[in-house]
């Protein structure tokens, strides 16, 4: 038995073309799942529908999937290691790695990160609860997601449900942040001990899809942030003691990060390098391109991913046993390179998320799904304003599924423009029409 491909619910017959990879199964799953599509209208920093320009999360995704997979492509000639498939955690197929960037995103809720800390307090308040995206990822994949002949799950092979687990983890324990709901954790733990995975390690795959995400972000949002005209491209912004400043803060605070070894540079000067750095490049490009500022940010974001994607390599991870996959560069951890990835990371943070504008729109969101949950909590009320469809879900599976986290996969699963949707109908003096179909 292929343990990759194995799943954890058996595939309905007949319902299949046996022509077709496994792999390939699960990526023509993951593309025709609503809970895909519906990432076209979720915020990626901008909200949806700001303009045609901006990333959302579906073209973020997109991207990421192609910065995966190219590199899963060209780590596969450089590590022989890889193709002898020791270990089914130790392998890169840029099948299995393109599926889990397609589907790293699924469990973000409407408003980007102000949403998912909004329902995560709700949910801590008033049950003792969490909300989390990449748990709330599996949700979808596990058991919310319906598929041909199932009414529960897209019965992903195990391959990609433990790419997509960047954090092996069940967020139900104590102290616990980041993971899996204790429900698909029984299932993803199950996979993890047939495969005889470390505790507390994940996948290759995973890793590269990680990384990728990570790529994609310091590169693809400053990029956005450019066109947006929040990051002036110009000395006046980038030796500003204010973006310094803020920039020193958010790595001191960032205990997510420590790994890549701050303690032994000097913060403040490594940040003011990186800016100095990059803007010296874009007046280069800039120049090369004709003074054309469109030219000069794709050629910017292009050269930046093909640093990042370049150095991408793998070495051993002697604390834990495993390999680890990371920038590399003679051979060992190129923290330099992290660190500036993460300096990149935290410009496109401040100067855009942080920006007042974004801070008064984050603002309005939590004001809607605040009230949006208040809305739908209390039962008696909540059954008779929420779809059919969904009610007749949640009674199907009563055994799986409390209220409140019911409640919390209904507002998830919205899209930006039908979350002000719902909240217009019930909250505003007039909106459309009662023979829209939700």
């Amino acid at each position: 038995m292929d343990l990759r491909k194995l799943r954890l619910d058996e595939p309905s017959a007949g319902t299949f073309s046996e022509e077709r990879d496994e792999y390939e199964r699960d990526y023509a799953r993951l593309i025709q799942s609503p809970a895909f599509r519906r990432l076209q209208g979720k915020s990626q920093v901008f909200g949806a529908g700001s303009g045609d320009y901006y990333r959302t999360r579906l073209t973020h995704s997109l991207e990421v999937s192609q910065i995966a997979r190219e590199t899963a492509r060209r780590m596969g000639k450089l590590y022989p290691f890889l193709n002898r498939r020791e270990h089914p955690g130790l392998i890169l197929d840029p099948a299995v790695v393109e599926c889990a960037s397609l589907a790293h995103d699924l469990g973000h809720p409407p408003f980007g990160h102000k949403g998912e800390e909004v329902l995560d307090r709700l949910l801590a308040k008033e049950h003792g609860m969490k909300y989390e995206g990449n748990a709330q990822n599996f949700r979808i994949l596990m058991f919310l997601e319906k598929r041909a002949g199932s009414d529960s799950g897209l019965d992903l092979t195990a391959a990609v449900l433990l790419a997509i687990n960047k954090y092996p983890y069940c967020l139900d324990d104590p102290g616990r942040l980041k993971g899996c709901y204790g429900m698909e954790w029984e299932g993803i733990s199950e996979l993890r001990r047939k495969w005889n995975m470390p505790t507390g390690c994940s996948t290759l795959e995973a890793q590269l899809m990680d990384l990728c995400d990570d790529i994609a972000y310091s590169t693809h949002d400053i990029e956005d942030g450019i066109r947006a005209g929040k990051i002036g491209m110009n000395r006046t912004f980038f030796e500003s003691d204010r973006l310094i400043e803020h920039l020193v803060q958010e790595i001191v605070d960032d205990q997510g990060n420590l790994e890549v070894g701050w303690e032994s540079v000097d913060i403040e000067g490594m940040v003011k390098r990186v800016l100095e750095d990059y803007l010296a490049q874009w007046e280069e490009i800039y120049e090369q391109c004709g003074r054309e500022s469109s030219r000069t940010r794709r050629e910017m974001k292009a050269r930046w991913v093909s640093t990042f994607a370049g150095r991408v390599g793998i070495i051993d991870d002697t604390a834990r046993g495993w390999k680890k996959v990371t920038f590399v560069r003679d051979g060992e951890q190129d923290l330099e390179l992290l660190r500036t990835m993460e300096i990149l990371k935290k410009l496109a943070w401040v100067t855009l998320i942080k920006d007042f504008r974004v801070q008064r729109l984050q603002k309005r969101s939590e004001i809607m799904i605040k009230r949006l949950w208040d809305s739908f909590k209390v039962p008696e009320q909540g059954r008779m304003i929420i779809p059919p469809d969904w009610i007749d879900n949640y009674k199907a599976h009563l055994g799986k599924w409390t209220w409140p986290r019911f409640i919390a996969d209904y507002i998830s699963g919205m899209t930006d423009a039908y979350a002000e949707k719902v909240y217009a109908e019930l909250f505003a003096s007039k909106s459309g029409s009662i023979y829209e179909m939700d």
